[in-house]
C-alpha cells in the first residue's frame, strides 16, 4: 500500500522569481511603443522649451489641441484600417467632400445646424460604403481602390463647388470650431470623445476583437465563422464616418466649406500618425492611445517649428521623414519575427 504523501512533498518550490515592481508593470502596461513615444514626445518639448518661452503659454498648448484635430479623427479610423489590414488613402477627400456637402445642406435649408451635420456624416458614410464595395466585391486592392477614390472623391467636391470655397454663416454651426465649453476648444473636446469611443469599440467589444482577427490571420478568422467581406465594408464606412466629423470641423473652423484647402494632405499625416503609434502594415496591430500620442507628437513638432520660425517647407520634409522612420521600424520588427509585409486581402 502506497503511503500518502507528506504535506513537505506536496508543497510547491519556490520559483525564486519575484514579483515586477510597479515600475515594471507600469512600463508593460503602456507598452514599449508608446514609451518610446512619450520619450520622444518629452525631448521634443524639451529642445523646443529651451528655444522659446511661448510653447508653455496655455493659448499655445490649446492651440496644438485645435490644429491637431483634424487629423486625429482621420488617425482615429486609419488606425482601425490599419488594423483590420487595409489602408485608406481617401480620408483627406472624403474630409473635403463632408465639408463641402455640410455648406451645401446649410444653404439649401436657411441655416439649419443638423442638417450640415447630418449632410457631413452621411456623404463620409456614403463615400466609405463605395470604398468598402470597390475593396470587397470588385476585390480591388485597398491600396489602389482608394488611391482612385482620392481622386474621384476629390474631383467631386470641386465639381459642386466649381472649385472655390462655400461660405458658412450659421453662428450656431461655426460654435463647433470656435465654441469654448468650460474653456476647452469644442474641436478638442469632438476628438476626445471620439477617440474613447472608438478605443472602447475596438477594444472591448466582440467586433473590435474580430477586427484584429481579421488583420492578424484573415484564413482563420474566415474558418472562425467572421464574415470577412461585412466586418470590412464596416471598417471603411467607420472610417467615412471620422473624415465626415473632420469634415464638420473643418468646416466650423474656417466657416466654409472647403474642396480641398485644410483636407488635402490628412491621408499622409493619419498614416504617419497610426505607423508612429504602432500599427503595423500587415494589420492585427495598433491601438488608439498610441495614435494618439503619435498626432500629438506631431502637433508639437509642427507648433515648435512654427514658434522657432522655421519654414512650412521643412515641415513637410520632417513629416516624410517621420512617415519613413516608422515603415522601417516596422520593417525591421517584422523581419526579425519572420512576417511578410504586404496587406492582407483574403
Amino acid at each position: 500500500m502506497t503511503a500518502a504523501p507528506s504535506p513537505a512533498s506536496t508543497a510547491t518550490a519556490p520559483t525564486g522569481t519575484a514579483a515586477p515592481s510597479p515600475l515594471r508593470r507600469a512600463f508593460d502596461a503602456v507598452g514599449l511603443q508608446n514609451v518610446s513615444l512619450l520619450i520622444a514626445l518629452a525631448l521634443l518639448v524639451a529642445i523646443i522649451s529651451t528655444q522659446t518661452d511661448k510653447f508653455w503659454l496655455p493659448a499655445n498648448l490649446l492651440n496644438i489641441g485645435v490644429s491637431v484635430s483634424l487629423v486625429g479623427l482621420v488617425a482615429i479610423v486609419q488606425t482601425v484600417v490599419i488594423v483590420s489590414g487595409g489602408l485608406d488613402i481617401s480620408v483627406g477627400s472624403i474630409a473635403g467632400l463632408a465639408s463641402v456637402s455640410a455648406a451645401l445642406a446649410l444653404q439649401a435649408t436657411g441655416n439649419q445646424t443638423a442638417a450640415g451635420i447630418l449632410a457631413a456624416v452621411v456623404a463620409g458614410i456614403a463615400c466609405g460604403v463605395v470604398n468598402g464595395l470597390i475593396i470587397t466585391v470588385l476585390r480591388v486592392n485597398p491600396v489602389i481602390a482608394t488611391l482612385a477614390t482620392l481622386s474621384a472623391f476629390r474631383g467631386v467636391a470641386l465639381l459642386l463647388t466649381n472649385g472655390s470655397a462655400i461660405g458658412v454663416l450659421d453662428e450656431q454651426f461655426n460654435e463647433i470650431g470656435s465654441g469654448r465649453p468650460l474653456g476647452i476648444p469644442f474641436p478638442i473636446i469632438v476628438l476626445a470623445v471620439f477617440a474613447i469611443l472608438v478605443h472602447v469599440l475596438l477594444r472591448y467589444t466582440i467586433w473590435g476583437r474580430n477586427i484584429y482577427a481579421i488583420g492578424g490571420n484573415p484564413i482563420a478568422a474566415r474558418l472562425s465563422g467572421v464574415d470577412l467581406n461585412r466586418y470590412r465594408l464596416a471598417v471603411y464606412m467607420l472610417s467615412g464616418v471620422g473624415a465626415g466629423i473632420a469634415g464638420i470641423v473643418l468646416t466650423a473652423r474656417t466657416h466654409s466649406g472647403q474642396p480641398q484647402s485644410g483636407s488635402q494632405g490628412l491621408e499622409l499625416e493619419a498614416v504617419t500618425a497610426a505607423l508612429l503609434g504602432g500599427c503595423a502594415l500587415n494589420g492585427g496591430k495598433g491601438t488608439i492611445f498610441g495614435t494618439m500620442l503619435a498626432v500629438v507628437l506631431l502637433g508639437t513638432l509642427t507648433n515648435g517649428m512654427i514658434l522657432l520660425g522655421i519654414q512650412s517647407f521643412y515641415q513637410l520634409v520632417a513629416k516624410g521623414a517621420l512617415l519613413v522612420l516608422a515603415v522601417t521600424i516596422q520593417q525591421y520588427r517584422l523581419s526579425r519575427t519572420g512576417v511578410q509585409t504586404g496587406t492582407a486581402f483574403t
